[in-house]
């Protein structure tokens, strides 16, 4: 816990030179402002500017003066630039001008909803496992979808030839402070993950926007290009992120209630039938990609069934084994480009939804849905996530609840970027139409 003397001193003692205002768009993009080491004081006092009419979904131009509000408790001196002349940064959450919280700034997003769950009593921790691929680069340095392994599950080297790269890649992020829990290579060719500790949301959500920075990074710095897009080759498994939930009461986890069958409380209950009944809604948040929903497809592990289960991974939530004060849910459908400020505002208010109103969950689906045929998912009632990003975005449009979660300003913003995303993609010819129609035709 930082003090803005600590900062300071720290700034004086390290030879930090440079300091990086980092925030983020509506589409969780990662910005900053740099500044001198001699302006470090007046950006601690939160007078420090930019103008939000150059930033996606901020603020028109007539009303464009933004101001960066650092958090202390975010600064921390990157590992990989010079040990002479330091570079730091810091997270900031976007004020304006009359110093009210900025509306389309996704921390204060993130925060407010927070606040709503404290007042129930709620804390709410998370746990994020993002996958991504290694790219060879080409002569030019530009990202190549050509992959520089053929390795598989877990496999280790001299076949999986990005463990040098995860390696460094962790290093880097216990530098920095974070807490790596596991490292390993994922299902599909060239594909990594790295998994770090659970925290209170709001640190989780900066954590995955570092985790990126350092990913690609440190990728770069060995010849690579890191990528959190969610489907770059055909055939082969996406990247998700599949994001663990818990909610803490009184300094205990409110999830368990060792009298349950299966371990799990009224709460926990009413938390998964409120993301179960949102999900439709939140798909444009945690899938924000025309590219995401040809992850989520049926052949490739991941999830396209809403339904709910304790032993099995087909579901769109899984229960881990777990339990005591690490039992929780997985929501199995989130992807890497998701807006972590947007996508744990949702998932937290779905939840407290189904809390608030003791929403039943339908019985668990403990087989493989995968294998399941249209009639007995329709007879056990499975519905789909949406096919299409436009299709999500029309059930975000009609949901009162992500509406409010996210505020009106930035719900308007969002779903009509998203709308021009998919008819930019819509109106585009493609290499499929060409190879399939162009001769034929």
């Amino acid at each position: 816990m930082y003090t803005k003397q600590d900062i300071i001193k720290i700034v004086k003692e390290q030879d930090v030179q440079f300091i990086r205002l980092q925030f983020t768009d509506i589409f969780g993009q990662l910005k900053n402002v740099a500044i001198t080491a001699s302006q470090i004081e007046k950006a601690l006092d939160n007078k420090c500017m930019l103008d939000g009419s150059s930033i996606e979904g901020f603020t028109r131009i007539e009303e464009s003066d933004m101001y960066l509000y650092p958090d202390p408790d975010t600064f921390v001196i990157f590992p990989w630039r010079p040990q002479t002349g330091k570079v730091a940064r810091l997270i900031c959450d976007i004020y304006k001008p009359d110093g009210k919280p900025f509306e389309g700034c996704p921390r204060n997003i993130l925060k407010r909803n927070l606040k709503a769950a404290a007042k129930l009593g709620y804390t709410f921790n998370v746990g994020p496992e993002l996958e991504f691929f290694l790219f060879h680069t080409d002569e030019k340095g530009k990202p190549t979808t050509v992959t520089h392994d053929d390795a598989g599950y877990f496999d280790l080297a001299p076949i999986d030839l990005g463990e040098s790269v995860r390696r460094d890649m962790c290093l880097t992020l216990e530098q920095m402070g974070f807490e790596i829990e596991a490292s390993h290579h994922e299902v599909a060719r060239g594909q990594h993950e790295i998994d770090f500790k659970y925290a209170e949301a709001l640190k989780t959500a900066d954590n995955i926007n570092t985790f990126k920075l350092v990913a690609k990074t440190i990728a770069q710095k060995h010849g690579l290009h890191a990528t959190f897009m969610p489907k770059p080759i055909f055939g082969i498994n996406g990247s998700g992120m599949h994001t663990n939930q818990s909610l803490f009461k009184d300094g205990k986890n409110a999830f368990y209630d060792p009298k349950d069958s299966i371990g799990l409380s009224k709460t926990a209950y009413s938390y998964i039938a409120g993301i179960m009944k949102h999900i439709k809604s939140m798909a444009a948040i945690s899938n924000p990609l025309v590219n995401s929903y040809k992850r989520l497809v049926p052949g490739y592990e991941a999830p396209v069934y809403i339904a709910w289960s304790a032993s099995n991974r087909s579901p769109l939530i899984r229960i881990p084994a777990a339990r005591g004060a690490s039992t929780r849910i997985e929501l199995r459908c989130p992807d890497p480009a998701a807006n972590p400020y947007f996508l744990l505002s949702a998932c937290l208010a779905a939840g407290l939804d189904g809390i608030k109103n003791k929403l039943k969950v339908k019985h668990s689906t403990d087989k493989n849905i995968f294998k399941m045929t249209k009639e007995e998912r329709d007879a056990a009632g499975i519905e789909n996530l949406p096919h299409n990003l436009i299709n999500a975005v029309r059930a975000m449009q009609k949901s009162d609840l992500m509406k409010q979660t996210l505020g009106e300003y930035s719900f308007n913003l969002y779903t009509q970027a998203k709308t021009e995303e998919w008819d930019n993609y819509r109106t585009k010819v493609h290499q499929w139409e060409i190879d399939e129609y162009l001769v034929n035709y």
